[in-house]
């Protein structure tokens, strides 16, 4: 399951109910807002396995979603909730010739971190549940996807959502205390130099944090490691330079890849499509 899918098959949808922001995949739509939200139809395509360093949270709401998921084969029907645990790989198709449609969220494990005011994420095991206690809130944070909701409304659901996942979890195991706030300060470093060479050394010096220990702090609070988070943002950069017409090789060279073939390996893995088929809208 992707927020980045890339082209569309023939039978794709590319009109979904209350979208308002055309992507470079014309079957997946982006909800007013900027919240990560999104609404596809996926039909005649599948996502290869690959992940993404965020909670990715999706709502069936028609078909047969299936993934592959920690060892198993998962699915979700109609009013199904699909959590998928930062970091962790998967992928994605549909269980029958007609396609499913679904509608998702991408969250900072560091928000629900915050939220909970917990030293560790909750994991919901299996990845998919019927709980009407998550339900709810998910129902309420992908429902209308005509109007943008306001910064308040926004983290209300959010909070609704931590509260529910936690609930509907297996108990977290107890970590050890971290500092936050020397986290914060390395990915703010990373976050103003995500296209110089950044090592551990640089981040220690960033964050005042002996290197070790910010490692751990970093995964507690962020769901994954500095130099995974480093990726992703320059993948995510990548993404954005793909869908305004720039060539992959040219896109690789501008976002700290060392060459086509490698940001080709690394964006597939994050995205489960090439940077190619991402950047075809038709």
């Amino acid at each position: 399951m992707s927020p980045t899918p890339g082209r569309p098959p023939a039978s794709a949808t590319p009109d979904a109910p209350g979208a308002t922001t055309r992507t470079a995949a014309p079957w997946l739509r982006h909800a007013a807002g900027g919240q990560q939200r999104i609404e596809a139809h996926l039909s005649g395509f599948q996502f290869a396995p690959h992940r993404h360093d965020t909670y990715a949270v999706a709502l069936t709401l028609e078909g047969v979603q299936c993934f592959d998921y920690r060892g198993s084969a998962r699915h979700s029907l109609p009013g199904g909730v699909v959590v998928i645990h930062p970091d962790e790989r998967h992928d994605g198709r549909p269980g029958t010739s007609d396609g499913f449609r679904y509608r998702s969220i991408h969250i900072e494990p560091a928000r629900i971190q915050r939220m909970l005011g917990a030293s560790g994420l909750p994991f919901l095991a299996g990845g998919t549940s019927t709980d009407p206690r998550l339900l709810g809130p998910v129902q309420t944070l992908l429902a209308d996807y005509r109007r943008p909701l306001g910064e308040l409304e926004f983290d209300d659901a959010l909070y609704d959502l931590a509260v529910a996942l936690d609930a509907v979890s297996m108990p977290r195991r107890r970590t050890k205390p971290i500092d936050g706030f020397a986290a914060e300060r390395a990915r703010a470093y990373m976050l103003a130099h995500w296209n110089s060479d950044v090592s551990m050394a640089c981040l220690e010096r960033a964050s005042g944090r002996d290197r070790w220990k910010l490692s751990r702090d970093f995964r507690a609070l962020f769901g994954t490691s500095p130099y995974r988070y480093l990726l992703m943002r320059r993948l995510e950069r990548a993404r954005d330079m793909l869908a305004g017409g720039h060539a992959p090789a040219e896109v690789a060279a501008a976002c700290c890849f060392a060459d086509q073939s490698h940001l080709t390996r690394h964006f597939r893995n994050a995205f489960g499509v090439t940077p190619a088929r991402w950047a075809r809208p038709d």
